[in-house]
Parts: structure tokens; sequence; C-alpha cells
């Protein structure tokens, strides 16, 4: 990064630390931070869509669907995460391939599945072996969204279905009385109403989430985690020209306060959106403001 960085051996203490945190792994460490931060913003919407879905479906009147919507929320809370995480990114990189397979290779007569091995034309590979590295990056983050978003999409459909029901049948049967169809009552009365009583648990879901991104090395994505436990080794070929000493448990206390500061600044987020929420309403949060008012 500098241009006093060309001998190592030459440098003093500070100069040396700082040629050693800029070279290009280091960069590669901290652009991993952007990639949990990138993931978190794009997961938990999507497995917001995934909750509300979920939700919808667990309450609906047609059987069918409600089993539905009900399963996926007891499957899933119900299997360990780190099981969907290795079974989702299989399964889902599977199913894409072999859509491709039959429509880029309808001439093939070989079986896709042979014993243990999945094989499908070279044209079908996803990403193809011939597509540049940032594909191949891309496509990873894709199947993390995915795969975070499914797990977590159960977890949030189960606290969205729970305020749903917490809102009084009164009120329901009030706006019903009043000429509303049930779709109106839904959208205009049900689902203002729920996430005053969903936030609480909608928070808690995203302390979980911000929680899990150490679990991306499992899909392939090299994390925060993986860069500070090969860049604070000492048995690594990471750094040739400078050579150091065990030093991990610095990395790590460095992802300490990263998850903490991270957390703590959630915390306030969404401490001040929950008071906006419950503001009027006739709730203990709204009580405790006319109160303090």
């Amino acid at each position: 990064m500098f241009s006093y960085c060309t001998d190592p051996d030459t440098l003093g203490q500070l100069a040396w630390l700082s040629c050693y945190l800029t070279t290009g792994v280091h960069l590669s460490f901290y652009l991993a931070f952007l990639k949990v931060l990138g993931l978190l913003a794009v997961t938990a919407p999507v497995a917001l869509a995934f909750g509300f879905l979920g939700a919808m479906a667990a309450r609906s009147h047609i059987l069918p669907l409600s089993w539905l919507g009900r399963g996926y929320i007891a499957i899933v809370r119900g299997v360990p995460d780190i099981a969907f995480f290795l079974f989702f990114v299989i399964a889902l990189d599977q199913l894409f391939e072999y859509v491709r397979h039959r429509i880029k290779c309808p001439d093939w007569t070989g079986p896709v599945r042979q014993g243990n091995d999945f094989i499908v034309c070279p044209a079908a590979k996803l990403p193809l072996g011939t597509s540049p590295e940032w594909v191949h990056e891309t496509y990873g983050f894709f199947l993390a969204v995915v795969t975070f978003a499914i797990v977590f999409g159960a977890f949030a459909a189960n606290v969205l279905y729970g305020g749903m029901r917490a809102v009084p049948r009164a009120q329901l049967e009030t706006a019903e009385a009043y000429g509303m169809s049930h779709r109106q009552t839904f959208w205009r009365v049900l689902v203002p109403q729920m996430w005053v009583y969903a936030l609480p648990g909608l928070s808690n879901t995203w302390m979980v989430l911000i929680k899990a991104t150490p679990l991306l090395f499992l899909l392939g994505i090299d994390d925060i985690v993986y860069w500070a436990r090969s860049l604070g080794g000492t048995k690594t070929a990471q750094f040739t020209d400078y050579p150091h000493g065990d030093w991990r448990m610095w990395y790590f206390l460095f992802l300490l306060v990263f998850y903490l500061g991270f957390t703590r600044v959630s915390e306030v987020v969404l401490e001040r959106l929950m008071k906006r929420l419950t503001h009027g309403q006739a709730t203990t949060g709204g009580e405790a403001q006319r109160k303090a008012a």
C-alpha cells in the first residue's frame, strides 16, 4: 500500500504494522465486513417477506394453504440452523442446475443422478467453469441470501402470526360491521396494528440473524471469521513477508467489538421504532407514553 513497504525487514514497529494492516489480504478481510453488512441489508427484507407470506398462509381459511404455512414454520424452527444451511445450499444448487440441464441439454441420455454423484452437462453448471471469479462470488452470495431468508423467514412468520392473533378481534368485527371487506380489514386494520405486537419478536430475530452471519463459511464464502482465523494464526501462507505470532485473540477481539457495537446500534434504532409505532396505541407501551406525557 505504501511506498516504504518494499522491504519489511528494515521497518520500525509502527511502519511495519501499517504495512501489515494494508496488505491485499487484509483488504479482503475488510471487504468481508461489507459482505456481512450487505447480507444483512438484503436478507432482512427478503426474510420478512417470507415470514409475511408464511404468516398469511398459516392463518388462511384454506386448509392446504394453512397446513403449508404451519408446516413451514414448524419444520424450519424445529431443525438446527446449521443442518438447513448445509442442506439448502446443496439442494438449491442442484435444483437450479437440473432445471438448466433440462432446458439446455434436452438430448442428454445419461442419468443425472449416478450413485452419490450429481452430473449435468457442462452448459448447465452454475456458474460456468469459464466464468470470472466475481460471478462465482455473486452466485454464492445469492445462495446465502436465499438460505438465510428461508431459515429466518420461518422465525419471522411465527412472530408475525402471533402479532396477527394479538390484534383484538373486536376491532376486526367493527371494521366488517362498517362494511369493509375481508381484504380491506386485513390491510387497513390488522396489518398496521400487527407490527406493534410483532416488533419485539422481530427485533430478537434480527439479533439472531446478526449472530448467525459467521455461518457464511458453510456456504463457501470467505467471511470475517474465516479471515480472522487465517490472518491471526501462525501457520499461514497469507504472510511470508510479515511473520508474527498467534494473534487470533486480537482478531477475534476486534470481531467481538464489531458485533457488540452493531447490536447496540440495532437496539437503539429498534427502540426508537418501537416508540414510534406504539404512540397512541392501546398497548402497554402506548399507555406508558401517555403517562409520561
